[in-house]
């Protein structure tokens, strides 16, 4: 391989999946300000909204995934265009 051309902080990582509480770890260089302690290591923590455990197309189920409120303030925005 062709040397310093692969990033520096190449590390093992905690991706979190906001919406399942679920999470996986794998090297990665992701910029991070939080962390994580998993079995008494502490990794970096990434934050996501939408992974592969709650993805529909990986899950086979249709949920929603409301993180903010956007759903409910949209159709209360909305509401009154309904006829």
């Amino acid at each position: 391989m062709k040397q310093g051309i692969h990033p520096e902080n190449y590390r093992m990582v905690c991706f979190k999946d906001m919406g399942t509480e679920d999470y996986f770890i794998t090297r990665s260089c992701a910029n991070t300000k939080d962390t994580i302690e998993i079995e008494g290591t502490e990794y970096p923590l990434v934050k996501m909204e939408i992974s592969a455990y709650s993805h529909p197309f990986y899950t086979g189920k249709v949920k929603m995934i409301d993180t903010a409120g956007r759903v409910d303030k949209f159709r209360n925005r909305y509401a009154k265009f309904k006829k």
